[in-house]
């Protein structure tokens, strides 16, 4: 494992092995941080991938998948074939319940964070504004004290890892098809459906059968208030779409950590760390 800043390291990953293409996963993106420290941020994500970019090149492997803006790369060199997938949320597990997701620390993400709190290891959830421009009536759902709190959440796509899994698959594909000039291109992948947070931890509370409590928060900088994709190109040019919905993703997510409720560790090398938003 090497750090893609470090361009020496990578260029000997390069050397000892021949790669066919890569999939860019080594960028950060935790909204509230980003904001707080913009500097490491751009270190992180564009100054890595412009050393993952060069050493590439110069070992002639040109076919990538990144989440980062790459048009520019492939107007000035055309063997360049790349393809961009954009997504917000992936969520779940394997169905079998031995594969899950296990943050480091306090979970920067919502679905994990909410399963933390389903198997007891944290008190509560706290939300991150309930004033945005949203659909009204989301809190009906939910106790009286909340359908008058929360008014407004933030929305977002969710999507399954399995989903997930097959659209970088189906990206592969498209990338090694003789007969497509793929160029640069982005895809979204997603449901196409904006889900609140109210939502999730509803279907949640329905998958898990835990109640989950909830904290109203102040609103975080940088939080935008809906976001979700359209899903179309995808399905057209990649064969590819969205199998699971909210139910499938909140189901195996909990299957998962019920069976592995400290996830890969125990309670002993777990933290308690306190409350965290969203």
């Amino acid at each position: 494992m090497v750090d893609i800043r470090d361009e020496d390291a990578l260029d000997a990953v390069f050397a000892s092995t021949r790669f066919d293409a890569v999939i860019h996963f080594a960028g950060l993106k935790a909204v509230g941080e980003s904001v707080q420290k913009p500097l490491f941020y751009y270190d992180h994500n564009i100054a890595g991938t412009i050393n993952l970019l060069k050493v590439m090149a110069a070992h002639e492997c040109k076919k990538l998948m990144a989440e980062e803006i790459c048009r520019d790369i492939y107007r000035s060199d055309s063997e360049w074939r790349i393809i961009l997938l954009r997504y917000f949320n992936p969520v779940g597990a394997h169905p079998s319940g031995y594969l899950g997701e296990d943050p480091r620390g306090v979970p920067n993400n919502l679905m994990p964070y909410v399963q933390q709190v389903a198997v007891g290891r944290r008190p509560s959830v706290t939300i991150f504004g309930n004033n945005y421009a949203t659909k009204d009536g989301t809190g009906l759902r939910f106790s009286h004290l909340l359908r008058t709190l929360l008014p407004g959440v933030q929305v977002r796509d969710y999507i399954h890892v399995l989903d997930l899994a097959e659209g970088h698959i189906a990206a592969l594909r498209k990338l090694f098809d003789s007969s497509s000039n793929i160029g640069c291109e982005p895809y979204n992948l997603g449901t196409g459906k904006g889900t609140s947070v109210l939502e999730i931890v509803n279907a949640f509370e329905k998958a898990s059968g835990k109640k989950i409590p909830l904290v109203i928060g102040q609103r975080r900088p940088g939080d935008a208030e809906i976001l979700f994709a359209g899903t179309g190109k995808a399905e057209r040019e990649l064969n590819w779409k969205a199998k699971y919905g909210i139910t499938e993703m909140c189901r195996d997510q909990w299957n998962w950590a019920s069976k592995n409720p400290y996830g890969y560790g125990s309670p002993d090398s777990t933290k308690q760390n306190g409350s965290n938003s969203h």
